[in-house]
Formats: C-alpha cells, sequence, structure tokens
C-alpha cells in the first residue's frame, strides 16, 4: 500500500478528480533568500540600537566637551584682566565670576586699526564667497548640462588648475596686479582668492548638478522652460546641500587666511589675521589683547557655519526619501 492516499474529489462539474494531500511529516522550510536576509535585518536593526545606546552617547558628550573646552577657555581668558590671567588659570572665573568683564573688547574694538580690520576681513570673505558660488553654480550647469565646442576639454583644464599650488601663482599675480592698480587693495585680494577657489567650487558643483537626473531636464523643457529658468528653479535648489557646504568652506578658507592677504594687502586693506599678527609682534605676552581678537576672529565662522549648517541637513533631508 502506498503511504499517500489519494483523495477523490466532486468537481463543479460532477465528475471526481484525484487530489494528493501535502505530507504533514516534512513541514514546509524557508527559502534561501529569506534565510540569507534575515540576518541582514538582524544586523540592519543593531546599528541603530547601538547608536541609540546611552554608552555612545556619553561618549559623544565627551567628546564634544574635549572639543569645546579649548574653545570656552579662550572665551574666558578674553573676558579677563590681564593680572588674573598672570595669577591663575581660566578655569577659576567659573567659581569666581566677578573676574568677567567686557573690557577688552571695549578696548580691542575702540582701536581703530582692528575694527578696521574686521570690516575688512567682511569686505574681502563675503563678495569672495558670492561671486564663487555663484559663478562655480552657472559653470557647474554649463558644463553638466550643456552643449558647446571643447566643453571636455575646458574641464580638463579646470580640473588640472586644482594641483597648481597657490605659492606658484603669488609673484606673478603680484606683478600683475601691480601694473594695473589693484596691488594693496581689497579688490585684489578679493579677485585672488575668486581666481584659486573656482576650480575647485566649478569640480564640486559640475559633478553634483550632472547626477541629476536627465529625465526630469528634459520634462522640464518640453514644459517650454527655458535654461535659466531650469537653472534657477529646477536646479539650484535640488543642489543646495553641494552648495551650502562649498559656501561654508569657502568662507572658512577665506576668512582665516594670511598669507595671501599678508602678501596683496596693504594697512589700509589687512583683514583681521594680519591686524592681530602685528598686535602679536607688539603684544606677544598679553593675553588680555590677543585672546579677545581671537575669539572675535573665531566667533564669525562659527555662527556662519551653523546657520549654513541648517540649510545643508534640510537639503540633505529633502533628497533622502523619492
Amino acid at each position: 500500500m502506498s503511504g499517500h492516499s489519494t483523495v477523490e474529489r466532486q468537481g463543479p462539474s460532477g465528475g471526481t478528480a484525484p487530489v494528493r494531500p501535502a505530507s504533514s511529516s516534512t513541514p514546509p522550510s524557508a527559502s534561501p533568500s529569506s534565510r540569507a536576509s534575515a540576518p541582514g535585518r538582524r544586523r540592519g536593526g543593531r546599528i541603530p540600537r547601538l547608536l541609540g545606546s546611552s554608552a555612545v552617547q556619553g561618549v559623544l558628550v565627551l567628546v564634544a566637551l574635549v572639543w569645546i573646552t579649548p574653545l570656552a577657555g579662550l572665551l574666558l581668558s578674553s573676558m579677563r584682566s590681564e593680572q588674573d590671567n598672570a595669577t591663575d588659570g581660566w578655569w577659576t572665573a567659573l567659581t569666581d565670576p566677578s573676574q568677567l568683564s567686557l573690557d577688552n573688547y571695549t578696548a580691542l574694538l575702540g582701536d581703530s586699526g582692528i575694527g578696521a580690520a574686521f570690516w575688512n576681513t567682511v569686505l574681502i570673505s563675503v563678495p569672495t564667497t558670492v561671486l564663487v558660488v555663484v559663478v562655480a553654480a552657472l559653470a557647474g550647469y554649463a558644463f553638466a548640462w550643456l552643449e558647446f565646442p571643447g566643453r571636455d576639454g575646458v574641464f580638463l583644464v579646470v580640473v588640472g588648475l586644482l594641483v597648481v599650488p597657490v605659492q606658484i601663482g603669488l609673484l606673478p599675480v603680484a606683478k600683475l596686479f601691480g601694473a594695473v592698480g589693484l596691488f594693496g587693495t581689497i579688490a585684489g585680494v578679493v579677485l585672488f582668492h575668486v581666481a584659486y577657489g573656482l576650480p575647485f567650487a566649478i569640480f564640486l558643483l559640475r559633478n553634483y548638478f550632472a547626477e541629476i537626473p536627465r529625465e526630469m531636464l528634459e520634462a522640464a523643457r518640453m514644459d517650454g522652460g527655458s535654461e535659466w529658468r531650469i537653472f534657477s528653479r529646477l536646479v539650484l535648489p535640488l543642489g543646495r546641500p553641494a552648495i551650502a557646504s562649498l559656501a561654508i568652506f569657502q568662507f572658512l578658507w577665506v576668512w582665516n587666511d594670511m598669507l595671501v592677504a599678508l602678501l596683496f594687502a596693504d594697512t589700509g586693506s589687512q583683514p583681521l589675521t594680519v591686524a592681530l599678527q602685528s598686535q602679536m609682534r607688539q603684544f606677544g605676552s598679553n593675553i588680555g589683547v590677543l585672546a579677545p581678537g581671537a575669539f572675535l576672529s573665531l566667533v564669525v565662522p562659527l555662527v556662519v557655519f551653523f546657520a549654513f549648517q541648517r540649510h545643508f541637513v534640510q537639503g540633505v533631508m529633502a533628497g533622502s526619501v523619492k
């Protein structure tokens, strides 16, 4: 007798059809793909739990405190008198807040040289950042999506300029600026920073714009959109993360620069870094002069970084879900 019996079942037409029941002795097994994906799902769910654990959060808080401590020390030192800084450490101001005052900042900003240097830094950094971002965005869109003769060759030249050190161009550009009357002016410093910031900026934005789906741009052109309208209404919003990153780094590079400004700026157009370097030569041991100047030079890039970081995170999150 066979181990499996055949059962006759009446069909819809009145006939009978043999039906072989499934064996109950061997349970159905999971497919190989499901068995292979189960460990992956377990590992994928373990990482968020690990990152959300209290131990990891404690380590991150500890790292943040280590990085913030020098900044806090600089701030407290800049608000203490020279006598207090020479007597004991800055941490004593935490238990004795009477040491803190804004007299050092009042004296520093009252110095016409430091005040003028601060505004010179703003006049150099802001136009440079705006020009680099605008020109690089236009050039990046052209290299990515517009057809014109010699496009690939010109882009290779731009990429080749990335390997040119800034020190090579200091002397030739200085002679050129001296011949045209730009040496020692804010405009000369701005033009130098723009020229040496554009190759990397164009390379970055071109590669980012090239990742935009072609179908999206073709649909916009079929709807009657001009190239300028596509660029301003479609490409720029999609490229906000890359543009925000470029603006942050470009501003930080120019704000903290001293080499170019030391060569191309004169006394009337020198930025804050050069002015602080001059103060250091005169008051090298006076923390009451150097600490507020250093913190003043530091606080503006921090404000700009956190302001643009919000737009950067919003752009990343907006493009993370399709």
